[in-house]
């Protein structure tokens, strides 16, 4: 087991806490400190565009861990307090209470941060969706409106949008791209997804961006760029999310879209990256991936916990994630490039029930479900 007297994990995220506990139970009895920009105590993400937004969550059931469970394994906590600096000669990190905290092992899971309009931001009714308090602001704001408009047709933003449809509202989608989720999973399913968001009354603005937000105080209509303006009581912004990686300016940690790592996710001497934040080589596909799905935090929090411990495993995961969205799961296993051929091997997209495989060269890089869940999971096993 590696030398280290205190390990400190800067961002409270699933990440964060996996690394954590996972080193304590692989025999680490040093001083374990958790940072956490936020106020509240550690909590799961997903939830929040779909439970928490339609309101069958309250906020407490997306926690992590009580926080009992956090002094019962000899975790320090530091909320509210973010990271803005890092010195790897004096192995400090500092911290926006002006405290340093010294380290001898470093795991950086900060996670991202949502993209901006560059414009609008400043008006009531104008939200982005990242914390707990955005999804309860986002909901207040539903709840007392009668129109949305979702700019950006990703993950995020159709899983808000079907969320809206449920709560009674008047939804637009708006995504310069022709389909929602097209970049993830090309023409094919995007169509399906499509299809699926106009039969649950959303309407979609596809091939066209957002020029401009109108409002006194708070927003009232959103202007594309073919210049139709679409009532709005609110928007919400989801044109994806940049890694928090500005504390780290001047550091020596290399920074490239997320921290930059080796196959065992180390940054530098004594510095691993786990979570959205993180760019590693994946020698299972041979390249650099950087993952904002909720297995590869848990998964790599496990790994780079083992390999400040002293493992030498290369983290080379199929990556796993999903999206539920109406009554629609969406399962997916691996990579999808752009250009890879989509093939239908089990059921069929008319049939509202399919599994299909994603080839390079011949070979299978990707397999997604469309609720056929024990399907995709055995042919995972071909990628």
């Amino acid at each position: 087991m590696a030398d280290l007297d205190r390990v400190v994990v800067v961002g409270a995220s699933a990440a964060g806490v996996t690394a954590a506990e996972t080193l304590r139970r692989e025999g680490y009895r040093g001083e374990l400190v958790l940072v956490g920009a936020e106020k509240a105590l550690p909590y799961d993400r997903p939830p929040l565009s779909k439970q928490v937004l339609a309101g069958t969550w309250e906020p407490e059931r997306t926690l992590l861990r009580p926080e009992s469970a956090y002094a019962g394994n000899g975790i320090e906590l530091k909320l509210g307090s973010a990271a803005v600096g890092l010195d790897l000669d004096r192995r400090t990190v500092s911290l926006s209470t002006g405290e340093q905290v010294a380290w001898d092992g470093l795991v950086i899971a900060t996670g991202t941060r949502p993209r901006e309009l560059p414009f609008g931001h400043d008006l009531a009714g104008v939200h982005v969706l990242r914390t707990v308090d955005d999804a309860l602001a986002l909901r207040g704001d539903l709840l007392r409106a009668s129109s949305v408009v979702v700019v950006g047709a990703g993950f995020l933003g159709t899983e808000a949008a079907a969320s809206a449809r449920r709560l009674g509202l008047d939804v637009a989608v708006v995504d310069p791209l022709p389909l929602p989720l097209v970049r993830q999973f090309g023409a094919e399913v995007a169509e399906a997804v499509a299809a699926l968001h106009e039969q649950g009354g959303v309407r979609l603005r596809t091939g066209t961006g957002v020029a401009a937000l109108h409002g006194e105080g708070a927003v009232s209509a959103v202007e594309l760029t073919d210049g139709t303006l679409l009532r709005a009581d609110v928007v919400l912004v989801a044109i994806g999310a940049a890694p928090v990686t500005d504390w780290l300016a001047g550091s020596g940690v290399p920074v490239d879209d997320g921290v930059l790592c080796d196959s065992t996710c180390r940054a530098a001497e004594n510095v691993y990256a786990a979570g959205d934040v993180a760019r590693w080589v994946n020698p299972h596909f041979g390249g650099l991936m950087r993952v904002e799905h909720r297995m590869n935090a848990t998964e790599q929090g496990m790994a780079v916990a083992r390999a400040l411990l002293g493992a030498q495993t290369p983290f080379a995961p199929v990556p796993y994630f999903w999206t539920d969205q109406f009554d629609v799961k969406i399962q997916a296993y691996g990579v999808f490039p752009a250009g890879s051929e989509m093939v239908v091997a089990h059921g069929g997209i008319a049939e509202g029930r399919f599994v299909a495989h994603y080839l390079e060269h011949g070979r299978v890089v990707g397999v997604l479900g469309w609720n056929m869940a024990k399907q995709v999971r055995q042919d995972r096993q071909l990628i």
